[in-house]
């Protein structure tokens, strides 16, 4: 491989735009859909956990989980995503990216039915399985970020790529978008199938026994997305690349994509004899470091800030809704009516502001590039922070909730038409074959870090220093997504092999040339 690609990589990267592109998107994108869905349902219905499982008779407000209770049955699936991002990662490379695919989708749906029917009706027992099989199923889903990405990029040509990889990240925004959609549809038929007065009225008539049933079904159904692709994964075949560059074997990678591709290709097994040794480095090695120890840098680092922020603000829309006042009090509602506007809020946010975000991405990522968009978005990110922290009070005012409310969707907007969708882009193309799941899982595992301190952190630091100051802090955080950005390469219109440098020498070298005289920061 020292002077020129391999044929059946070259005709990958130039393809036109074809249905298995489609197909791919689809596949791996109904992971994502699902991921979303299983993380972010439980925000919708850990008010209603509180009232069934924690009510205090005589209390004068609906009963609430222990903050302790609500950090771990939000943060535990963080957890096991984390951990699943650094195995299946790993296992990406090492057994292939097919292989493993299958087994991450089926840890997911049998982790979502399990935690839909966790046993006993005691608080400790139901809260215990639950956390249980939300830190598996994280651990499924942790594995769906590297694979997914890694499969994409290398599936994709190198003109489209990036729309591509976001399209599959971008199926995230539907995920929680059915999240509220299912969870309103559920609360909406059983508040009118079971009236209930509201908590202030009746206390104990405002959870009705069949309130129980409502959280599992919302839980339950995120099994369903994920069970009907399975057939399709397991019907595609290893990716040329991974079997190319890594297995070694070219006639394999040529007879699959000639499928794939309906056009004859030629095995090269020579090519790949001949490159054995000059891209072999190891992710210890100080050939790694040389190469990519600053990418690594950046893109663990961009991701471990972005989650912090993101996460915060997703996981707890519905304490910061009733803090300005857009959710009414708790005790004016019964439990299911409260899981009804928890979701008609969020599905509100998602549909004009996240979804919109992150298609935006999609269009433009091939046009503006990965740097300037991740760049864009922190800063507008920080600015609107900002603007929603400082004059905190003025937002609280009656008058004024819908503007909180439109700067809030804009954070949204502006991290999904930015960060949240380059961090996942960018580490699936510019890490060698054999490393790159590895390393988009070390970076997605560093967001997941951040997701880890964002979800069990912001109830703290809001109890600690208040709502304002909370977002200050989140607002500073985004700063320094963007300082870190500086290190993060532009993979715009390149092959996957020209931006790690397992083109050859003389092809890295030209590319490097190229790329100084078109960016100014460190590479």
């Amino acid at each position: 491989m020292a002077g020129e690609p391999l044929k059946v990589l070259d005709a990958l990267d130039v393809a036109k735009t074809q249905w298995y592109h489609f197909t791919a998107i689809v596949i791996a994108g109904m992971g994502f859909f699902t991921d979303a869905y299983d993380l972010f349902c439980v925000s919708l219905v850990t008010k209603l956990l509180g009232r069934i499982y924690y009510h205090k008779q005589g209390s004068d407000k609906p009963g609430e989980l222990p903050s302790n209770v609500a950090a771990a049955v939000n943060g535990v699936a963080f957890c096991g995503t984390l951990s699943g991002q650094l195995f299946f990662g790993w296992l990406g490379d090492k057994m292939g990216r097919k292989r493993v695919y299958g087994m991450t989708l089926m840890l997911m749906v049998i982790c979502s039915v399990a935690s839909g029917l966790s046993f006993s009706s005691s608080p400790t027992s139901v809260v215990a399985t639950l956390c249980f099989f939300r830190f598996w199923l994280g651990f499924g889903i942790g594995g769906d970020y590297p694979l997914s990405a890694t499969i994409m990029s290398e599936y994709a040509n190198k003109r489209t790529r990036g729309a591509f990889i976001a399209a599959v990240f971008a199926m995230q925004g539907f995920g929680i978008l059915a999240g509220g959609v299912v969870a309103i549809i559920v609360s909406a038929a059983f508040d009118a199938k079971y009236p209930a007065p509201s908590y202030q009225e009746n206390p104990n008539a405002s959870t009705v026994s069949q309130a129980d049933y409502v959280w599992r079904i919302i839980v339950i159904f995120g099994a369903f997305p994920a069970l009907l692709t399975y057939y399709w994964r397991m019907k595609m075949p290893e990716t040329a690349r991974y079997t190319a560059l890594v297995a070694k074997n070219a006639k394999q990678a040529a007879a699959d994509m000639s499928k794939v591709l309906q056009v004859e290709l030629e095995s090269e097994q020579d090519k790949i004899e001949e490159g054995k040794s000059k891209n072999d480095f190891g992710l210890f090695s100080k050939s790694f470091l040389r190469r990519h120890g600053l990418h690594l840098l950046g893109t663990t680092s961009t991701w471990f800030l972005l989650d912090i922020a993101f996460y915060s603000q997703n996981l707890f829309q519905k304490d910061i809704f009733t803090a300005i006042g857009w959710l009414p009090p708790a005790k004016t509602m019964n439990a299911i009516e409260e899981v009804f506007k928890i979701a008609r809020a969020q599905t509100l946010i998602a549909l004009c502001s996240t979804v919109p975000g992150y298609w935006f991405t999609v269009a433009l990522i091939d046009i503006m590039g990965r740097f300037a968009i991740q760049l864009m978005g922190f800063l507008f990110m920080t600015v609107f922070m900002f603007a929603l922290a400082i004059p905190y009070n003025h937002w609280t005012l009656p008058d004024h909730r819908i503007g909180f409310v439109v700067m809030y969707s804009l954070t949204f907007f502006f991290a999904n038409f930015g960060p949240n969708a380059t961090t996942f882009v960018v580490p699936a193309e510019i890490f060698p074959a054999r490393l790159r799941s590895t390393c988009h899982g070390i970076s997605a595992a560093s967001g997941k870090a951040g997701a880890i301190i964002g979800a069990f952190g912001f109830q703290a630091a809001e109890k600690a220093f208040g709502v304002k100051k909370t977002l200050i802090i989140l607002g500073v955080v985004n700063g320094l997504g963007a300082l870190f950005t500086l290190l993060v390469p532009e993979s715009k219109g390149k092959s996957l092999e020209e931006i790690s440098g397992e083109a050859g020498e003389e092809v890295e070298r030209e590319t490097e040339a190229r790329a100084e005289s078109r960016r100014t920061m460190p590479v």
